[in-house]
């Protein structure tokens, strides 16, 4: 039995390109792919996440506030880990202005760039991290293979 997904969609900011209906799509994909790779005694019942769409004074704010780092990031995910029914939870906040900024500068499509960014920042809510190597390879390679299953290219190809 797959995962179930419990999503709450926030916007600070006005963004109609980011539907809720979107973001589930993205973030449900995510999680049926994901659950194919991990252990069997790794699994997990749903995901229950809240992803908030916010702009640049927001983003510096908690990037600070949490990661004491004095600017705002495209994505910060705020994992909790798995409760006793195997529900796993999170947060994800996206901010706008640095996500519409980064796919300017590289290129890309406003949309493949923000479904990159949904799939990371929900890997990372499922447990999923890119501080060693090898966890940063197989991070990617999930990434890949799920936003390829969009029709989107690798983002970690270069142009």
């Amino acid at each position: 039995m797959m995962p179930d997904l419990s999503l709450s969609v926030q916007y600070a900011v006005d963004c109609p390109e980011l539907s809720r209906s979107r973001i589930r799509r993205w973030m449900q994909r995510t999680i049926d792919m994901a659950v194919e790779r991990i252990h069997p005694e790794d699994r997990f019942t749903a995901l229950s996440a809240t992803l908030r769409i916010v702009d640049t004074e927001e983003g510096q704010s908690l990037n600070l506030s949490y990661r004491e780092r004095d600017y705002a990031t495209n994505v910060l995910t705020f994992e909790y880990g798995q409760d006793e029914d195997g529900v796993v939870s999170g947060d994800i906040v996206l901010c706008l202005p640095v996500l519409e900024r980064e796919a300017q500068e590289q290129q890309k499509p406003f949309l493949h760039h923000a479904a990159h960014l949904v799939v990371h920042g929900c890997l990372h809510s499922l447990g999923y991290d890119h501080l060693e190597e090898d966890e940063a390879k197989d991070m990617e390679a999930l990434e890949t293979a799920i936003l390829a299953s969009f029709h989107i290219p690798n983002p970690y190809e270069e142009r």
